[in-house]
This record gives C-alpha cells, structure tokens and sequence, in this order.
C-alpha cells in the first residue's frame, strides 16, 4: 500500500468476502495515493505498523505540510460513510473531532489527529457518563441554513419505514420472539413518527455514540465524538448505543434494574427525557435483533439485543441467558 502503509488484518477479513469489498481493498493504495498528494500529506506511522481502522474505513496517521499532527481516513463508499463529513462540518469541532477537508468522490477526510487507544471504553461508568452527556448537549444542535443540512435523515422518517417493514421481517423469521415485543416497538414507531416529526424538537444526532466512538484529544483536555452516523431528530435516539455496550460491569443480581438506571442516568447527564430514550432502545434493539438473526451465526448478538429490548420495554423477555451470560461487544 501507498507510503509503506498496510491494510489492518480485520479490513482485509471484513471486505474480502464481498465483490466490492474486495474492489476497494484494492483501490486504497490509489486512493492513499491521491489524498496524500491532494493534501501535500506524509504518512505519520512506523513501517511495519498497521494503520488504525473503524467498522468501514482506514484511519493513517499523518503530518501536514506544516508538520502539524492529523489523520487521514479512507471509507468504504456507502451511505452513511458520505454523510459523515457533512455531518462534521455542521458540528464544526462542537464536541466532535474536527474536520480539514474532504474528498467526498473517494470518502476520504483529514481529520484532526486524536489519542487512538484512550477511549471512554476505559472510563469508569461513573464519569464515562458525564463525559457521554456533556457531549450529547453540544452535539444537539438545531438544523439552521447551511446547506448540509438537506441531506440528513431524519428519524422520523427511519420509525414510518419501521412500521412497514419490521412486522414482515418477524414474520419472514417466524415469529423468532413475542409479539408483545414487537408491538412495543411499533407503537413508539407509530407515536414518535410522523405526528413526531411536526411536533418533536429536532436536532442532529450521532446514532452511534458508543463509548469506543469517543475518543480523548492528544493534548489531555478531553473528549470527542468520531465516526458519526447522523440523523435529524429526537436526540434520545441516542441514548441505546450506551445500553448494549458495556454490559459485563452489570450487577450479576438485578442486572435489568440497573441497565434500566444507566439509561436514567445517560438520559438526565444529557439533559434528555429518560422514558423517550427507553422508546427508542426497545426500537433499536428489536431491528438490531431482527437484523442480527437475519444474519447467520448472530444468535449470541440477536439474544443481546433482545435482552436490551426487553428489559428497556420493563417486562424481561424468559428463556435468555442472564446479563453475564450475553455475548458481549466489548
């Protein structure tokens, strides 16, 4: 690859089962090439060493002309991939890392340079969910006139496309959990869908604000927000990437209580309504379920979702394993 950079084993893993995963693994020296031209860029990383990588993208250390510190990140082409640098010029460095430019024709970005391997993952839950909370205020930013804004989904719009298609989908699998849990996720559908989006107080919102997707600056001042997936909308539709995270430091007695009091204290810490969050995880969960065994060989992560979702819902669903026993994320 460009400038001695190899590609991360669990990119090469991950990509090379598709056609056009394997087509891009082998466009990224072409494409590592361009940006670090575009950008005047010399790669930051000692040969030998794996660059850094999210879900979908490579992430190469970097030094700009001026021999300032940054990052240089190569998506996979798809659809919230391209959202991402609009989403970041809206935020502007307001609780996210900040964005220098982008090439939205090979999703590549420059991006600030952050401290990789200190995350909130590490943080003890206590301030973990002060520092979530503090950054979901900053985030919530209401839509205004710049033009990024056009392209932003919207929640609401993800909930009326639920009702449809989340009833054919349990269906197709056969019924795989109970009914109960499915109406419980139609009716906030239903309730926070179109009738929502005239009323709701709408913001931009990072669906995927997990702890790992916070990382700390490399100057030791604090935390940002990276890789987000943004939406229009309620921003309690935040609140579920925390609930299905970090589930090992749950009490073995009374697990469901307290997954219910992390979500309580997300929500106030973030200044949001404790029992819209809980609607929207039961939401999240039930698709992430419905995805996960649509899947093969997801049954410990469709079980997971199903134990957040029910447990959100107040009536924990029998026959899963206890909290403990979950197949974990992290």
């Amino acid at each position: 690859m460009a400038a001695t950079v190899d590609i991360p084993d669990a990119l090469q893993a991950r990509f090379g089962r598709t056609p056009a995963g394997r087509e891009w693994l082998a466009a990224l020296p072409t494409l590592m090439e361009g940006a670090l031209a575009r950008w005047g860029l010399a790669v930051d990383l000692p040969r030998g060493v794996q660059a850094w990588h999210g879900h979908t993208a490579i992430v190469v250390p970097v030094r700009l002309p001026d021999g300032a510190a940054a990052a240089l990140k190569i998506a996979f082409p798809y659809d919230e991939s391209r959202l991402e640098a609009p989403a970041l010029r809206l935020w502007d460095g307001r609780g996210t890392v900040r964005l220098l430019a982008d090439d939205a024709g090979s999703c590549s970005m420059l991006i600030a340079r952050l401290d990789a391997v200190k995350s909130l993952i590490d943080v003890p839950m206590e301030e973990a969910v002060e520092v979530w909370g503090g950054l979901v205020r900053q985030l919530s930013i209401e839509p205004d006139s710049r033009r990024e804004w056009v392209d932003i989904p919207h929640v609401a719009a993800l909930a009326e496309r639920y009702s449809d298609e989340l009833p054919e989908r349990w269906e197709h699998l056969n019924r795989p959990f109970p009914r109960w849990l499915l109406e419980a996720a139609l009716e906030v559908c239903q309730t926070r869908g179109a009738v929502s989006r005239r009323r709701a107080h709408d913001v931009l919102v990072h669906t995927d604000l997990h702890y790992l997707n916070i990382l700390a600056t490399v100057d030791g001042s604090g935390f940002v927000a990276i890789d987000p997936q943004a939406q229009l909308g309620d921003a309690e539709f935040a609140v579920a990437p925390c609930l299905w995270n970090r589930l090992r430091e749950l009490p073995v007695r009374n697990a469901e209580a307290a997954l219910r009091r992390r979500a309580s204290q997300l929500a106030a810490a973030a200044g949001l309504d404790a029992g819209i969050a809980a609607e929207w995880a039961v939401v999240r969960e039930v698709e992430n379920a419905l995805w996960y065994l649509e899947g093969a060989g997801h049954q410990g992560d469709a079980q997971r979702s199903l134990w957040v979702a029910s447990t959100m819902a107040g009536r924990p669903m029998p026959g899963l394993p206890a909290a403990r026993d979950l197949k974990m994320l992290d």
